[in-house]
């Protein structure tokens, strides 16, 4: 009806900001409890909504949007990520999705340099020192780790994030090369000064660091398999602020206990929040609990940009963040 709100379910608690203005633009449901929603809420929350807002947490499959009403006409995901979202239904389904692209970018690359350095420099083993009561003062020898200048860095996916930290690496004085699904433009690599791979098996065997940047799609899923893994040097140091499901965490796993990885940064998980428990033994190894892109700054704007797609797909036009399946 003419007039009318729509009606916005959101399954995650948002920043306050993000929620007041929601509340004063659609009818919102927003989410009182901070946990993901269950699979029966999710069921109920697409039969009653015209626009769904999940997040990562929330697995929007063929079966859920199945049971969709006839309402459910925008998926609009707090997140850049559409792993979560089968696109492809949903566009059969005549659901349009649109996540939050770019909100996110400079915030993940800063986490990337802070695992890499994490990692390379032994921060976390240096923090338990001091944190134990247990420093005897400097030594010539003590917590050694790794000079980063100069090292080869190979950035998995140069999109907008590998690309963010390929500019903060070449500050430090690394050397930038990189795979990806498609070459960037030669002024872009100028740039960057950034050596392209068009094999992966030949760039991984010939850097000191990697950072996985690209999203995960069925022909990323174990990229970084026992085989590529094992084509690394033994000095090497991977960081992932993607997709844990682009790695194969039990070969990385069995590589770092056995020293033929010298150490792994990771922010994200091949199973979510169920971490390999070796994992957290190894003291070559810096854990986060998904925190790429966990700034306010960020997180609102990513807030921003869904309610830009939402009030977009309103007035009756194109959301500017659409998702289509042939981008994936």
């Amino acid at each position: 009806m003419p007039g009318q709100k729509l009606s916005v379910v959101v399954t995650r608690r948002l920043p306050e900001a993000v929620e007041t203005r929601m509340s004063e633009l659609f009818n919102v449901e927003l989410r009182e409890e901070d946990r993901p929603m269950s699979r029966s809420e999710l069921v109920a929350a697409v039969q009653r909504a015209d626009v769904l807002v999940p997040s990562v947490t929330d697995r929007i499959d063929a079966g859920l949007l199945g049971q969709a009403g006839e309402k459910l006409k925008l998926i609009a995901s707090y997140g850049a990520g559409v792993d979560h979202i089968d696109v492809h239904t949903a566009r059969q389904r005549g659901i349009l999705v649109s996540n939050t692209p770019g909100a996110a970018t400079e915030d993940t690359a800063d986490m990337t340099m802070a695992l890499l350095l994490s990692v390379t420099r032994r921060i976390p083993e240096g923090l338990a020192v001091m944190q134990s009561g247990k420093w005897d003062g400097w030594a010539p020898t003590a917590m050694m780790g790794g000079r980063i200048g100069g090292r080869r860095l190979g950035i998995l996916g140069m999109g907008r994030i590998g690309q963010a930290v390929a500019r903060r690496a070449a500050v430090f004085g690394m050397q930038v090369h990189y795979h990806n699904r498609r070459r960037l433009h030669s002024d872009i690599e100028e740039e960057l000064e950034a050596t392209y791979w068009e094999s992966l098996d030949q760039m991984l065997a010939r850097v000191d660091i990697l950072s996985v940047n690209c999203p995960h799609t069925p022909s990323t899923f174990h990229l970084i398999n026992a085989r590529r893994l094992k084509l690394m040097k033994p000095s090497a140091v991977i960081v992932n602020t993607s997709r844990g499901e682009v790695i194969d965490e039990n070969a990385l796993t069995r590589m770092l206990r056995s020293g033929d990885i010298a150490g792994a940064g990771l922010d994200v998980f091949e199973h979510g929040n169920e971490v390999n428990p070796r994992l957290r033994e190894l003291k070559n190894v810096v854990l986060l609990p998904h925190m790429g892109s966990a700034t306010e700054e960020g997180r609102v704007e990513m807030g921003e940009k869904v309610i830009i797609n939402i009030k977009t797909f309103d007035d009756g036009h194109r959301p500017p963040d659409l998702v289509v399946p042939n981008m994936l």
